[in-house]
């Protein structure tokens, strides 16, 4: 579906943070974010994780006052030439890492997302299943959001692209650097279910 002018500008007007919204109230990108969701503890921990089997985006984020705070960040990236499965032991063990240094409180994935290309499913199934099987065997809550919806909630339009998103993540968390753009998807993850479900009213999220 194309966007629309309107769209546009509003897109523009989040990722600047000037500017007002169609009703003249001037509204923050981070307040918009709070919505209605439910406040999450302070000192809580969130793992957000983008499953890839070339290229598993990582983001862990401490809820604070007045922003959250950003611990750790990154991607788990697999040669072409590996086989299937060293990449999904190399995720799971940078995983185990990951989780064994910060202690997250929850863990929070991308949704599914429908494949026209069956092989290219199995595989990012495969990736997902490592990073699952990994944050569970620590005993960790796992939640997942759909694609679509953390763009809504952080963008404001849930056909954004992925630079989109990682400027708004850089922009919330008050990064020097745009973060490399599977690991910005992780750390949008964990952003909104710290916000509690944003402006896309996602609560309650979908346990796995």
């Amino acid at each position: 579906m194309p966007i629309t002018p309107q769209q546009f500008a509003e897109i523009q007007r989040r990722l600047s943070g000037k500017g007002k919204p169609a009703g003249g109230e001037s509204v923050s990108t981070e307040t918009a974010l709070a919505g209605r969701g439910t406040a999450v503890p302070a000192a809580t921990v969130i793992l957000g994780i983008d499953p890839s089997l070339r290229g598993t985006g990582y983001g862990v984020i401490r809820a604070g006052r007045p922003d959250p705070v950003l611990l750790a960040q990154g991607t788990i990236r697999c040669p072409a030439r590996w086989e299937r499965s060293r990449c999904l032991a190399r995720i799971a063990t940078e995983l185990r890492d990951v989780v064994a240094a910060h202690s997250p409180a929850v863990c929070v994935v991308e949704g599914l997302f429908f494949a026209q290309n069956l092989q290219t499913a199995l595989i990012m199934g495969e990736a997902r299943g490592a990073a699952l099987a990994t944050v569970a065997m620590a005993a960790i809550p796992i939640f997942e959001i759909a694609p679509r919806k953390v763009k809504q909630a952080i963008v404001g339009y849930g056909a954004a692209q992925k630079d989109a998103v990682a400027r708004m993540v850089q922009r919330l968390l008050q990064l020097v650097d745009i973060p490399d753009p599977d690991a910005a998807d992780a750390l949008a993850l964990a952003l909104v279910y710290l916000q509690g479900g944003g402006r896309s009213a996602l609560n309650p999220l979908k346990p796995v």
